[in-house]
Protein backbone atom coordinates (compact mmCIF):
# COMPACT_ATOMS: atom_id res chain seq x y z
CA UNK A 1 0.00 0.00 0.00
CA UNK A 2 1.16 3.29 -0.73
CA UNK A 3 1.79 6.00 1.71
CA UNK A 4 0.75 9.09 2.14
CA UNK A 5 2.43 11.89 2.19
CA UNK A 6 3.12 13.86 5.45
CA UNK A 7 3.17 17.56 5.39
CA UNK A 8 4.38 19.63 8.07
CA UNK A 9 2.43 22.92 9.33
CA UNK A 10 3.59 25.56 12.07
CA UNK A 11 1.85 26.81 14.75
CA UNK A 12 0.79 30.06 16.18
CA UNK A 13 2.85 30.49 20.33
CA UNK A 14 1.79 32.60 22.77
CA UNK A 15 3.79 33.39 25.78
CA UNK A 16 3.16 32.84 29.27
CA UNK A 17 1.29 35.34 31.19
CA UNK A 18 0.54 36.21 34.62
CA UNK A 19 -3.16 34.17 34.25
CA UNK A 20 -1.88 32.05 31.48
CA UNK A 21 0.78 29.28 30.40
CA UNK A 22 2.53 29.15 27.24
CA UNK A 23 0.35 28.19 24.72
CA UNK A 24 0.80 26.72 21.10
CA UNK A 25 -2.69 26.21 18.67
CA UNK A 26 -3.07 25.48 15.31
CA UNK A 27 -5.85 26.84 12.71
CA UNK A 28 -8.11 24.37 12.09
CA UNK A 29 -8.28 25.23 8.27
CA UNK A 30 -4.69 24.43 7.59
CA UNK A 31 -4.50 20.86 8.27
CA UNK A 32 -8.15 20.39 7.21
CA UNK A 33 -6.99 21.80 3.72
CA UNK A 34 -4.10 19.18 3.70
CA UNK A 35 -6.22 16.32 4.68
CA UNK A 36 -8.49 17.37 2.22
CA UNK A 37 -6.31 16.65 -0.72
CA UNK A 38 -4.66 13.35 0.39
CA UNK A 39 -1.64 13.79 2.63
CA UNK A 40 -1.83 13.52 6.26
CA UNK A 41 -0.92 17.07 8.06
CA UNK A 42 1.88 16.51 11.06
CA UNK A 43 2.38 19.84 13.11
CA UNK A 44 5.41 21.18 13.85
CA UNK A 45 6.03 22.34 17.51
CA UNK A 46 8.65 24.97 17.65
CA UNK A 47 11.87 22.91 17.98
CA UNK A 48 14.76 24.52 19.62
CA UNK A 49 17.33 22.60 18.16
CA UNK A 50 18.43 23.01 14.51
CA UNK A 51 19.52 19.32 14.60
CA UNK A 52 16.06 18.11 16.22
CA UNK A 53 14.69 20.63 13.44
CA UNK A 54 16.22 19.17 10.76
CA UNK A 55 15.57 15.56 11.25
CA UNK A 56 11.54 16.58 11.62
CA UNK A 57 11.84 17.88 8.25
CA UNK A 58 13.71 14.77 6.46
CA UNK A 59 10.46 12.95 7.66
CA UNK A 60 8.26 15.35 6.25
CA UNK A 61 7.41 15.77 2.17
CA UNK A 62 6.50 19.32 1.81
CA UNK A 63 6.05 22.49 4.22
CA UNK A 64 2.87 24.86 4.78
CA UNK A 65 4.79 27.86 6.29
CA UNK A 66 0.51 28.79 7.94
CA UNK A 67 0.14 32.81 8.20
CA UNK A 68 -0.27 34.66 11.98
CA UNK A 69 -2.47 37.59 12.96
CA UNK A 70 0.50 39.50 14.16
CA UNK A 71 3.19 40.75 12.06
CA UNK A 72 7.19 40.12 11.95
CA UNK A 73 9.10 42.32 13.67
CA UNK A 74 9.64 45.37 11.85
CA UNK A 75 13.49 46.01 14.04
CA UNK A 76 14.85 43.10 12.50
CA UNK A 77 13.87 44.37 9.02
CA UNK A 78 15.61 47.41 9.66
CA UNK A 79 12.92 49.30 9.85
CA UNK A 80 10.77 51.43 12.74
CA UNK A 81 7.66 50.06 14.41
CA UNK A 82 4.67 51.61 12.55
CA UNK A 83 2.35 51.90 15.13
CA UNK A 84 -0.21 49.58 13.33
CA UNK A 85 2.30 46.88 13.81
CA UNK A 86 1.96 44.14 16.46
CA UNK A 87 5.02 42.10 16.05
CA UNK A 88 4.45 38.32 16.66
CA UNK A 89 5.61 36.57 19.53
CA UNK A 90 9.54 35.96 19.23
CA UNK A 91 9.23 32.52 19.79
CA UNK A 92 7.44 32.20 16.99
CA UNK A 93 9.07 34.48 14.55
CA UNK A 94 12.50 32.60 15.96
CA UNK A 95 11.46 29.52 14.72
CA UNK A 96 9.39 30.67 11.74
CA UNK A 97 12.69 32.09 10.58
CA UNK A 98 14.78 28.76 11.05
CA UNK A 99 11.95 26.69 9.64
CA UNK A 100 11.77 28.48 6.40
CA UNK A 101 15.18 28.69 6.38
CA UNK A 102 15.95 25.00 6.75
CA UNK A 103 13.07 23.91 4.22
CA UNK A 104 14.87 26.29 1.42
CA UNK A 105 18.11 24.87 1.91
CA UNK A 106 16.94 21.67 1.81
CA UNK A 107 14.76 22.36 -1.32
CA UNK A 108 11.57 21.24 0.11
CA UNK A 109 8.22 21.77 -1.83
CA UNK A 110 7.25 24.86 0.44
CA UNK A 111 3.14 26.68 0.57
CA UNK A 112 3.56 29.72 2.01
CA UNK A 113 0.13 31.36 2.93
CA UNK A 114 -0.18 35.36 4.28
CA UNK A 115 2.59 36.16 6.28
CA UNK A 116 4.53 32.92 5.68
CA UNK A 117 4.32 34.27 2.17
CA UNK A 118 5.88 37.63 3.33
CA UNK A 119 8.68 35.40 5.81
CA UNK A 120 9.64 33.30 2.59
CA UNK A 121 10.37 36.53 1.12
CA UNK A 122 12.64 37.64 3.28
CA UNK A 123 13.90 35.01 4.32
CA UNK A 124 15.13 34.19 0.60
CA UNK A 125 16.72 38.48 0.56
CA UNK A 126 13.29 40.23 -0.30
CA UNK A 127 11.53 43.56 1.50
CA UNK A 128 8.12 44.46 3.16
CA UNK A 129 6.11 47.29 3.56
CA UNK A 130 5.31 47.52 6.91
CA UNK A 131 1.63 49.56 5.93
CA UNK A 132 0.02 49.17 3.06
CA UNK A 133 -1.67 52.55 3.20
CA UNK A 134 1.05 54.62 3.80
CA UNK A 135 3.76 52.69 1.49
CA UNK A 136 1.28 52.09 -1.27
CA UNK A 137 -1.12 55.73 -0.87
CA UNK A 138 -3.10 54.13 -4.53
CA UNK A 139 -3.41 50.88 -2.96
CA UNK A 140 -6.96 49.12 -2.50
CA UNK A 141 -8.44 48.42 0.92
CA UNK A 142 -6.59 45.28 1.47
CA UNK A 143 -7.45 44.88 5.45
CA UNK A 144 -11.20 45.82 7.58
CA UNK A 145 -10.57 45.25 10.97
CA UNK A 146 -14.07 45.16 11.22
CA UNK A 147 -15.44 43.00 7.92
CA UNK A 148 -13.64 39.43 7.64
CA UNK A 149 -15.09 38.61 4.16
CA UNK A 150 -13.13 41.49 2.58
CA UNK A 151 -12.25 40.20 -1.02
CA UNK A 152 -10.63 41.83 -4.48
CA UNK A 153 -9.63 40.84 -7.59
CA UNK A 154 -6.40 39.05 -8.37
CA UNK A 155 -4.75 39.90 -11.90
CA UNK A 156 -2.56 36.57 -12.92
CA UNK A 157 0.56 36.72 -14.85
CA UNK A 158 0.10 33.63 -17.35
CA UNK A 159 2.00 30.63 -17.78
CA UNK A 160 2.78 30.64 -13.82
CA UNK A 161 1.88 28.27 -11.08
CA UNK A 162 -0.81 30.50 -10.25
CA UNK A 163 -1.91 30.64 -13.60
CA UNK A 164 -2.29 26.99 -13.63
CA UNK A 165 -4.02 26.38 -10.40
CA UNK A 166 -6.98 28.93 -11.57
CA UNK A 167 -7.05 29.01 -14.85
CA UNK A 168 -8.98 32.03 -16.96
CA UNK A 169 -11.80 33.67 -16.04
CA UNK A 170 -12.50 36.16 -13.06
CA UNK A 171 -10.62 34.95 -9.59
CA UNK A 172 -11.49 37.04 -6.24
CA UNK A 173 -9.70 36.49 -3.16
CA UNK A 174 -10.25 37.14 0.54
CA UNK A 175 -7.84 40.01 2.22
CA UNK A 176 -7.04 40.69 5.26
CA UNK A 177 -2.91 42.10 5.16
CA UNK A 178 -1.75 45.65 5.98
CA UNK A 179 1.92 44.53 5.09
CA UNK A 180 2.90 42.87 1.72
CA UNK A 181 5.93 42.61 -0.14
CA UNK A 182 8.33 45.18 -1.65
CA UNK A 183 11.23 43.68 -3.52
CA UNK A 184 10.79 39.91 -4.38
CA UNK A 185 13.06 38.01 -3.31
CA UNK A 186 16.08 36.86 -5.94
CA UNK A 187 15.02 33.12 -7.66
CA UNK A 188 11.39 34.48 -7.32
CA UNK A 189 8.80 36.21 -9.79
CA UNK A 190 5.36 37.81 -8.79
CA UNK A 191 2.95 35.15 -10.40
CA UNK A 192 -0.26 37.39 -9.23
CA UNK A 193 -1.23 40.89 -8.21
CA UNK A 194 -4.56 43.02 -6.63
CA UNK A 195 -5.49 45.71 -9.27
CA UNK A 196 -3.42 48.21 -7.45
CA UNK A 197 -0.32 46.29 -8.25
CA UNK A 198 0.10 44.74 -4.79
CA UNK A 199 1.92 41.18 -4.74
CA UNK A 200 -0.98 38.97 -4.00
CA UNK A 201 1.90 35.70 -4.94
CA UNK A 202 5.17 34.78 -5.67
CA UNK A 203 6.58 31.61 -7.00
CA UNK A 204 10.34 30.25 -7.82
CA UNK A 205 11.75 30.78 -10.94
CA UNK A 206 13.01 27.29 -10.66
CA UNK A 207 10.73 24.87 -12.70
CA UNK A 208 11.90 21.93 -10.58
CA UNK A 209 11.05 23.35 -6.94
CA UNK A 210 7.29 24.17 -5.70
CA UNK A 211 7.72 27.27 -3.66
CA UNK A 212 4.71 29.30 -4.00
CA UNK A 213 3.72 31.92 -1.89
CA UNK A 214 0.04 33.25 -1.56
CA UNK A 215 -1.07 36.78 0.05
CA UNK A 216 -4.97 35.48 0.39
CA UNK A 217 -6.08 32.63 2.55
CA UNK A 218 -7.14 29.75 0.42
CA UNK A 219 -7.74 27.52 4.17
CA UNK A 220 -10.22 30.22 5.44
CA UNK A 221 -14.05 29.98 5.64
CA UNK A 222 -14.48 32.41 3.55
CA UNK A 223 -12.62 31.23 0.71
CA UNK A 224 -13.56 30.00 -2.93
CA UNK A 225 -13.99 26.44 -3.83
CA UNK A 226 -11.57 26.92 -6.25
CA UNK A 227 -8.67 28.17 -3.84
CA UNK A 228 -8.94 24.22 -2.79
CA UNK A 229 -6.83 24.21 -5.96
CA UNK A 230 -3.71 25.83 -4.45
CA UNK A 231 -3.44 22.43 -1.77
CA UNK A 232 -4.27 20.30 -5.13
CA UNK A 233 -1.38 21.55 -6.80
CA UNK A 234 1.01 21.66 -4.36
CA UNK A 235 0.48 17.90 -3.53
CA UNK A 236 0.43 17.06 -7.43
CA UNK A 237 4.17 19.12 -6.98
CA UNK A 238 5.13 16.92 -4.17
CA UNK A 239 3.84 13.52 -5.66
CA UNK A 240 6.28 14.24 -8.84
CA UNK A 241 8.88 14.98 -6.69
CA UNK A 242 8.57 11.75 -4.43
CA UNK A 243 8.33 9.82 -8.14
CA UNK A 244 11.59 9.80 -9.76
CA UNK A 245 12.94 8.71 -6.04
CA UNK A 246 10.53 5.99 -5.32
CA UNK A 247 11.52 4.77 -9.21
CA UNK A 248 15.65 4.81 -8.32
CA UNK A 249 15.16 2.68 -5.11
CA UNK A 250 12.96 0.48 -6.95
CA UNK A 251 15.55 -0.06 -9.98
CA UNK A 252 17.67 0.18 -7.39
CA UNK A 253 16.65 -2.99 -5.62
Amino acid sequence: MATKPLIGINGDFRPARKDAIALSWFNAGYYDSVSATNPIPVLVPPLADDADLKQFLQMLDGVVLSGCAQDLDPVRLGMDKHPHTRPMASRREDFDRRLCRMAVEMRMPILAIGGGMQLLNVICGGTLYQHIPEECPKALHHHDPVESTLRHILNIVPETRVDKIYGPGEIRVNSGHHQAVNTVAKGFMVSATAPDGVVEAIESTDPNWFALGVQWHPENETASALDMQVFEQFLTAIVAQKEPVILKLSKAA
